[in-house]
């Protein structure tokens, strides 16, 4: 059985943030956003983050390029208004291309919170990424934080 939790850190302070990752009990967290390091992701920046849910949390840290959009696909949804559906379709055929579920064996999911920046999992990609292994993989569970 792989349990897969997903979490965003918008609109959550620190506090909820690692108090929720912390809650969990899962061994890493899997950043899956494009842009790690902007300045405007606060605590959620990539050397800060891996530092923080190290020493609070006791969870590992890595980035997984594999799971997130494009650039390209990012622009279209954020900057140019592409719809959710489109953005959607886009994505599910890129990590249905990038066959993201065979290059990523389950056993390193296991227990691990895929992040990104949305503050709910509705409208985000680390919800597809989620369902579409679950569909590919046998007893996977989600859980968003």
């Amino acid at each position: 059985m792989t349990k897969l939790y997903t979490i965003g850190f918008t609109k959550k302070s620190a506090s909820t943030f690692f108090g929720l990752l912390q809650k969990s009990g899962a061994g890493q967290l899997v950043d899956v956003r494009l842009n790690n390091v902007s300045q405007l992701a606060g605590f959620a920046k990539r050397d800060d983050l891996a530092f923080f849910v190290k020493e609070l949390c006791g969870m590992d840290y890595r980035h997984e390029l594999r799971l997130a959009p494009t650039q390209t696909m990012l622009d279209s949804y954020k900057k140019h208004g592409a719809s959710w559906a489109d953005y959607e379709r886009l994505f599910v055929d890129l990590i249905t291309e990038r066959r993201v579920e065979d290059v990523i064996p389950p056993e390193t999911l296991d227990n691990a919170v895929l992040l990104c920046s949305e503050a709910t999992p509705h409208q985000c990609h680390r919800r597809l990424v989620a369902e579409y292994l679950a569909e590919r993989w046998d007893g996977v569970t989600i859980e968003h934080l």
